[in-house]
């Protein structure tokens, strides 16, 4: 798994998704669209098949397949003889004040559909049911937890390189708010010294700019402070350390550069409510 990969499993508790639109739409053989959108969009293919244009090249996605595009990406769709039907949504996925994290990875292209059947499924069984009872207290936030799960899948799958997107061609993701290769020596370095205080001038002198440039691009890029960051790393290898009942306070203390266990369990107590006597 790259790197950029593990930031997002590190960060996510700051993970936000947010639905815009979504609908089911039926399309006969003459259909043409050209777009592009200002979020991102994923088409769920429920019958016939849809031919996609994007930058000369031709992809074709068929039942059950998902179409993933990227948001402000110029597509021409079309269908064959028997026509089309599938369900749309249109959504942002973030880390903090960073809305198009995704932009990290190459993800915009045709998504099998036997590399996520079953979250397909349940996200389309979930908009069925939410149009069906609509209003029901629980069914949208059912859909958009069905809608993580599907994104997940796609992201566990591209890191685990069994799913690149073609839409790209091999081009590079656009980079809307900075790059988080740019800061992958920062985030080596703060897991290789959780065990004493990292200064932020440090992490600036990392990258090569000064700190107050630092502090302000790796919000953008990251959508978090860097001190937001190292402190849910460590509240991370804290939870951690207390699974693996290995060792004592005192001792997670100083691995995670806190002076005694006094500080350490005020901070552990204030990310996750509870001292960590009594974490389980």
């Amino acid at each position: 798994m790259n790197a950029n990969m593990s930031i997002l499993n590190e960060l996510s508790e700051y993970v936000t998704l947010g639905i815009s639109s979504y609908l089911e739409q039926t399309h006969d053989k003459n259909w043409i669209e050209h777009k592009s959108h200002p979020d991102y969009d994923l088409w769920f293919i429920q019958s016939g098949s849809v031919r996609v244009t994007i930058g000369g090249s031709e992809h074709t996605a068929g039942p059950g397949d998902a179409v993933f595009f990227y948001p402000d990406m110029p597509y021409n769709a079309s269908t064959t003889e028997d026509g089309c039907r599938f369900i749309y949504i249109h959504f942002n996925f973030g880390i903090g004040e960073q809305q198009r994290i995704l932009g990290e990875f190459e993800l915009p292209g045709i998504v099998p559909s036997g590399l996520i059947q079953e979250e397909a499924v349940l996200f389309t069984q979930a908009y069925r049911r939410l149009k069906q009872v609509s209003g029901t207290p629980g069914n949208q936030l059912y859909l958009k937890a069905c809608l993580l799960a599907v994104i997940a899948k796609i992201l566990e799958l591209h890191g685990q390189g069994t799913y690149t997107g073609t839409f790209l061609n091999g081009r590079k993701p656009g980079k809307t708010e900075g790059s988080l290769s740019v800061l992958q020596d920062v985030f080596q370095y703060v897991d290789a010294n959780l065990h004493r205080s990292v200064r932020m001038n440090e992490l600036a002198a990392l990258v090569g700019v000064s700190e107050k440039y630092f502090i302000s691009f790796f919000k953008k890029s990251v959508g978090i402070t860097p001190g937001q960051y190292i402190f849910q790393i460590k509240m991370n290898r804290a939870r951690d350390y207390l699974y693996a009942k290995k060792y004592t306070i005192q001792q997670i203390a100083g691995f995670l550069g806190y002076p005694d266990p006094f500080t350490f369990s005020k901070a552990f107590k204030k990310y996750y409510n509870v001292p960590p006597s009594k974490f389980e």
